[in-house]
């Protein structure tokens, strides 16, 4: 009887192809408004950044609840508007929208893709806000939301450390 090698020779091409895969780098990760660096003891401005919503994506298909069990709601587009990325652990942040008090909402996702923090309503302003605790080092992705789909409302995001 003749041995037949096929599977080794496809086995071997399947090899190939997954060793250039993970060898492959990462894509570069990309935000509608770009993306911004906080360090320890970051200026105001460095935590400053504008942009608008307009999306039809429902923030609450990506998780409904966040890490403290507050609800996630708005609409954005799928594209995050933001990436901040955290040179270093912070105790204490709060992410702040200023829209002239439209009705924003946020959705944060943290480097572990696992962590939320979702904001709505701050006080009495419709403008969204999400301050919290033990903020890691690393890259978090930012949507800012509206209650309605599809309204563009023009906003400043404010990071400020405490």
């Amino acid at each position: 009887m003749k041995y037949y090698r096929p599977r080794l020779q496809f086995g071997g091409w399947l090899l190939a192809i997954l060793t250039a895969i993970t060898a492959t780098p990462a894509i570069a990760e990309t935000a509608n408004f770009g993306t911004f660096t906080l360090s320890a003891n970051f200026q105001p401005a460095q935590g400053t950044v504008q942009g608008f919503t307009g999306g039809s994506y429902s923030l609450s298909a990506t998780s409904n609840r966040d890490r403290d069990h507050k609800a996630c709601i708005g609409f954005a587009d799928p594209t995050p508007d933001h990436i901040m990325v955290l040179e270093k652990d912070f105790s204490q942040l709060t992410v702040q929208i200023d829209s002239s008090n439209n009705d924003t909402t946020l959705f944060i996702q943290g480097p572990d893709q696992t962590t939320i923090r979702c904001g709505d309503d701050t006080g009495k302003s419709k403008d969204a806000s999400v301050g919290d605790r033990n903020w890691k080092k690393g890259i978090y992705r930012i949507w800012v939301g509206t209650f309605n789909p599809g309204v563009k409302r023009d906003y400043t995001l404010t990071v400020e450390q405490q």
